[in-house]
């Protein structure tokens, strides 16, 4: 089956970015299902790409592949190899280690995700070619990687864009226990696979952690982890020897992770744990006359689609400015922002026009992003969506 394109609305697959959009397609011949595999055909009737239909979604076909080939278990496989391969050429495949496989269409596999934590697989599949082709996907990892067991956390809210119902279980092996432990590059960290955010942790902050510890060493001061979630940042600045260290999250259960997490690398240093909302949190600390030698702010996404980014906007805003504010003279605030629809430039708009309104000097030091096992599709920008600035405030 075909889906025909208006004339001159070729341009982008010709620049081999793997969506189509709804309003870019003349006719679709036959009926495809959703996740169906459909050729991608100009006005002129030059074949341009295959890609998986998905008939509830603006993005009516996502490119499995710009070559004329069989979307099958060989392809699947194909493409799993060259995903490992990377991998292994940025040495982050080890037995107890955590890392991205598979990087969605970073990675040419449209809306699959795939997380290595020590010997368990866990994925999600966002995309109605992703579903269609569940266990293709599957038996293919597997046969690149043998895992002990491979779960599903294909509970975003992206699937309902597809016309997709929130999934999740064990999809081959066996089932995980309560908590995986895997080595962060030090600290080893406790991960909830089955009910912890996005698959269990946030890999994608991996490298970043890492800064903090190198951070944590200059001083040896006062860190606060804002919006800390199982204290990942505050761990590093543990083994970093900073002295104290403040891990500010809403979530109970987080913080109890967190603890064990401490617990577990045998740390000495003196964590204090604060469950709040953490905009009120801060203004209390800040109130307080609390000063830090190191903030992190870690926020969830504050927009999810373009409408909400005004609201968005405002947040990081408040949020930094009360971040600018807790910083001793000197201090390093390492800031991020995971929201799509927020672009590194308007994020470092939002900071100066913050760090204004505290009162505070400052400068940039680093650009910072999701770690390499998050590859950006050279031809899809929109795979780069962590934005992170490190300043040094005066």
């Amino acid at each position: 089956m075909d889906v025909v394109l208006k004339p001159g609305r070729e341009h982008s697959l010709l620049g081999r970015h793997p969506w189509v959009f709804s309003g870019a397609i003349k006719t679709v011949t036959g009926q495809p299902a959703r996740g169906e595999t459909v050729n991608v055909v100009s006005a002129q009737g030059d074949w341009l790409a295959r890609g998986a239909y998905s008939p509830d979604s603006q993005i009516r076909v996502r490119v499995w592949t710009f070559e004329d080939e069989p979307i099958d278990a060989a392809f699947f496989e194909r493409r799993f190899a060259r995903c490992l391969e990377l991998r292994k050429r940025l040495a982050l495949v080890w037995p107890t280690r955590a890392f991205r496989l598979c990087n969605a269409e970073s990675d040419g596999l449209p809306g699959v995700v795939i997380d290595r934590y020590g010997p368990w697989f866990v994925g999600q599949f966002l995309s109605a070619g992703a579903e269609a082709n569940k266990q293709a996907i599957v038996d293919a990892a597997q046969k690149v990687l043998p895992c002990s067991g491979f779960y599903e956390r294909s509970d975003t809210d992206a699937r309902a864009k597809e016309g997709l119902d929130p999934s999740t279980g064990v999809l081959a092996g066996k089932e995980p226990p309560e908590f995986v432990e895997i080595d962060d590059n030090g600290p080893r960290l406790l991960v909830d696979i089955k009910r912890g955010h996005k698959t269990g942790a946030y890999l994608d902050q991996a490298a970043n952690r890492r800064e903090v510890r190198r951070l944590a060493q200059m001083n040896r001061g006062e860190v606060l982890n804002a919006f800390c979630y199982t204290g990942g940042f505050g761990l590093h600045a543990a083994a970093g020897q900073a002295q104290r260290i403040v891990q500010l999250d809403q979530s109970a259960e987080a913080l109890d992770i967190a603890r064990e997490n401490a617990t577990l690398n045998e740390y000495l240093n003196d964590f204090e744990y604060i469950q709040s909302n953490a905009f009120d949190e801060l203004r209390k600390l800040r109130d307080a006359g609390r000063r830090f030698d190191l903030v992190v702010m870690d926020p969830p996404k504050f927009a999810s689609g373009a409408k909400q980014l005004d609201n968005a906007l405002r947040a990081y805003k408040d949020v930094n400015l009360l971040g600018a504010q807790l910083c001793k003279p000197g201090a390093w605030l390492m800031t991020y922002s995971c929201s799509g629809h927020m672009t590194a430039e308007l994020f470092a708009r939002t900071l100066s026009a913050a760090l204004a309104d505290a009162g505070r000097d400052g400068q940039v030091v680093q650009h910072l992003t999701q770690g390499p096992d998050h590859p950006v599709g050279a031809h899809y920008p929109e795979g780069l969506y962590l934005k992170g600035l490190l300043l040094r405030v005066e």
